[in-house]
C-alpha cells in the first residue's frame, strides 16, 4: 500500500494532477477497479485525498506531509525520541493559502535577517503591515523586499535593508505595501 501511495505522489508531481481510476489500474499494477476504489476510499478516510466540489479526487495537504519526529537540540547531544506525528509544510508555513504566493529572492539586502540570494519567500498578500515586518513593497514604482519602519518625527513610513551596506529607502513619491513575508525556504545541496 505504501508503494502505491508513493506511485500516486510521483504521478501527481509529474503531471500536477491525480491519476484517473483507469490510470491507477496501470500505475498500481492491479486488474480490478474495485481494488482501486477500495484503496482510494482508504486514503480518503485517512485524510490523504478528498472529493472536490465536482466530486473529483483531490489531494489534501496531508498527502505530502512529512514525518515530524520531534525536537533536536543544536547544542549538546541528547537522546532522540521518535515521534509519529506528520506535519504538512503548507499548514506550517502558509497561514492563508488563498492570499499567499512565492517569490525568489535576488540580491543581498536582507541577509541580516537570514534571507539570502536564491531563497524562496512565502508572502501573504495584504495592504497593511506592522512596523518591523518584512514587506513586499513598491517604492516609487520599484519592487523590493525590506523592513517597514516609520520616522518618529515625521510619522512617514520608509524601508530599511538588513545589510549595512544599503541606505534607508525613503519614498520620493509613493510607498505601497503589497504583502508581508511569512516564511523563508532554503534548499541545501
Amino acid at each position: 500500500m505504501k508503494d502505491r501511495l508513493s506511485a500516486l505522489k510521483r504521478f501527481y508531481k509529474q503531471y500536477s494532477r491525480l491519476p484517473s481510476y483507469s490510470e491507477m489500474l496501470k500505475l498500481f499494477n492491479v486488474s480490478s477497479k474495485n481494488a482501486v476504489f477500495k484503496m482510494v476510499q482508504k486514503w480518503i478516510e485517512e485524510g490523504l485525498l478528498q472529493k472536490d466540489i465536482h466530486n473529483k479526487l483531490a489531494p489534501t495537504s496531508r498527502l505530502f506531509a512529512l514525518p515530524y519526529l520531534g525536537v533536536i537540540k543544536a547544542g549538546f547531544p541528547i537522546l532522540a525520541e521518535e515521534n509519529r506525528e506528520y506535519l504538512s509544510l503548507d499548514d506550517y508555513l502558509i497561514g492563508d493559502p488563498t492570499s499567499s504566493f512565492l517569490l525568489k529572492v535576488s540580491g543581498d539586502s536582507m541577509e541580516g535577517v537570514g534571507i539570502f540570494q536564491g531563497d524562496i519567500v512565502i508572502v501573504e498578500r495584504k495592504k497593511d503591515a506592522s512596523l518591523g515586518s518584512i514587506v513586499l513593497a513598491q517604492i516609487d514604482r520599484e519592487w523590493t523586499l525590506k523592513i517597514l519602519r516609520r520616522n518618529r518625527t515625521t510619522r512617514k513610513y520608509y524601508l530599511v535593508a538588513a545589510n549595512p551596506k544599503y541606505p534607508d529607502f525613503y519614498p520620493h513619491e509613493d510607498l505601497q505595501i503589497f504583502g508581508t513575508v511569512k516564511a523563508v525556504v532554503r534548499k541545501f545541496n
